[in-house]
C-alpha cells in the first residue's frame, strides 16, 4: 500500500502533465489551432515546463522537441521517485531507458484514448461540431492509412477499431520491453 498509492498518484499527475506535453507536440505537428478550449488547456498545463526548455531545445521542422523532452523528463521524474520509494533497489542507470519506454507507453495510451473519443463522438449526433472537428483532425492521420485496406462493412467503418487493436499490440510489446529494461537494473 505504501508503494501503490504514491505510484497511482504519480501515474495520474505524470499522465496529465506528460500527456499534455505529448498532445501539444502532436497538435503542433498536425498544425491544429490552439484557440479552442482543448488547446488552451494544453498550453495552460504544459507552458511551465515547455517554455523554459525551448530556450535550449530547438524545434526541428514541425517537431516541437521541447514538448517531447518535457514529457520524457516528467516520466523520468516519475520513475526516479518510484525508484526512491522502493529504496533505490537496482541500478539507477536504467531509469532513462525505462523512462523512454514509459514515454512510448504514455503516447500509446493517449492515442488510444483519442481514438475512443473519436469513435464515441461519431455515434453522438448532437456533439459539438468544434469538438468533433478538433478530434477528427487529430484522429484522422491514424485511421486514414487503414481505410485503404479495411472496407466499410455494412456501412460501418472498422478502421478505428483496427487502429485501437494495433495500438494495443504496440502496448503489449512496450510492456515486454519495460520488463526487459527493469531486468537490466
Amino acid at each position: 500500500m505504501f508503494y501503490q498509492i504514491p505510484s497511482f498518484l504519480l501515474d495520474v499527475i505524470v499522465g496529465l502533465l506528460g500527456g499534455a506535453c505529448l498532445l501539444r507536440l502532436y497538435m503542433q505537428f498536425h498544425r491544429v489551432p490552439f484557440g479552442n478550449p482543448l488547446g488552451r488547456f494544453v498550453f495552460a498545463v504544459s507552458d511551465w515546463i515547455v517554455l523554459p526548455l525551448r530556450r535550449v531545445v530547438p524545434s526541428v521542422k514541425r517537431w516541437d522537441l521541447a514538448s517531447l523532452v518535457a514529457a520524457w523528463l516528467l516520466v523520468l521524474a516519475k520513475f526516479l521517485l518510484m525508484w526512491l520509494l522502493m529504496g533505490g533497489v537496482g541500478r539507477w542507470a536504467v531509469l532513462p531507458l525505462v523512462s523512454l519506454v514509459g514515454l512510448m507507453q504514455l503516447a500509446v495510451s493517449g492515442l488510444t484514448a483519442l481514438l475512443i473519443v473519436y469513435a464515441v463522438l461519431s455515434w453522438v449526433p448532437n456533439a459539438s461540431s468544434m469538438l468533433h472537428d478538433l478530434i477528427a483532425r487529430l484522429a484522422e492521420p491514424l485511421v486514414r492509412p487503414l481505410r485503404r485496406f479495411i472496407p466499410l462493412i455494412g456501412g460501418v467503418d472498422l478502421s478505428v477499431l483496427a487502429a485501437i487493436v494495433l495500438l494495443q499490440v504496440v502496448a503489449i510489446i512496450l510492456g515486454n520491453l519495460m520488463q526487459a529494461a527493469f531486468t537490466l537494473g
